[in-house]
């Protein structure tokens, strides 16, 4: 697929998942269909073992593009919400660490796409919400529920109803972001972050995403069985006969991993 609003750039195992729809990045259906592939294919791709989402140096992405969605009638919606939900799920489908690098606002769909990836890390004058109420409207691509799992109910319900923003350092403190650096610096954190996953044990990393990912959807007892079920599977991998194996001859820390 040729893109052209979103691109994935691959520099030392790391990818770069980089919206280009300026100057807001408004999220409208050609550039989630893009993100949807791209998602797909930094999952897919060996030479991927870590993935950064980008906005640029000026802003993450203001959110869903509302010109495109005013127009719409309920019939049409129905047909739009599945891409709506479509394109954050393919992000968190991703079975590989990931991480936001946020500057300017992430709001509406842009928190979205950021609350799709494992971690958020954000430039001190970012600027982050889910003003979709003042829209007459609420959360569609994912924010009721991710961002309720992130920050607990009430803080989810403080930021959804009354869509205010909300500042870098008091999303740190409410744990909706995991780290706040100057803006200049932002996307090199995230990188630097990402690139500690190149040559790591790929198949342990993805199972290590799957059980906490899977696990937070169900109760405690099937979780666990979830667990189970991915760590009993890892023994059947060579990075796990190579990571014992360097261990028990040469001390922890030392394994060269193949990913398979």
């Amino acid at each position: 697929m040729v893109t052209e609003l979103a691109r994935l750039e691959v520099t030392d195992g790391v990818g770069i998942l980089r919206l280009d729809r300026p100057p807001m990045n408004a999220l409208d259906a050609q550039l989630q269909t893009e993100l949807v592939a791209l998602s797909r294919e930094a999952d897919e791709r060996d030479d991927v073992a870590a993935v950064v989402v980008f906005g640029g140096e000026k802003v993450f992405a203001a959110g869903a593009d509302v010109k495109e969605m005013a127009a719409m009638s309920y019939q049409e919606m129905v047909r739009h919400a599945t891409l709506l939900q479509g394109f954050t799920r393919a992000i968190a489908a991703i079975g590989k660490p990931t991480v936001s690098a946020i500057t300017g606002f992430a709001l509406g769909g842009g928190l979205e796409v950021a609350l799709s990836t494992d971690l958020r890390f954000a430039a001190e004058n970012a600027k982050v919400g889910q003003p979709e109420i003042l829209l007459g409207i609420i959360p569609g691509a994912g924010g009721t529920q991710r961002l309720s799992r992130l920050v607990g109910p009430s803080r989810a319900k403080d930021l959804i109803y009354s869509g205010r923003f909300v500042t870098a350092a008091e999303a740190e403190r409410i744990g909706l972001v995991d780290r706040v650096v100057p803006a200049e610096e932002v996307l090199r954190e995230a990188v630097d972050w990402a690139s500690q996953f190149v040559g790591g044990p790929a198949l342990a990393l993805r199972a290590a995403k799957s059980s906490i990912d899977r696990g937070l959807e169900v109760d405690l007892q099937t979780g666990l069985e979830i667990e189970r079920l991915e760590f009993t599977g890892l023994f059947a991998t060579d990075d796990q006969s190579t990571g014992m194996t360097s261990f028990v001859e040469n001390g922890p820390g030392k394994a060269t991993f193949e990913g398979r």
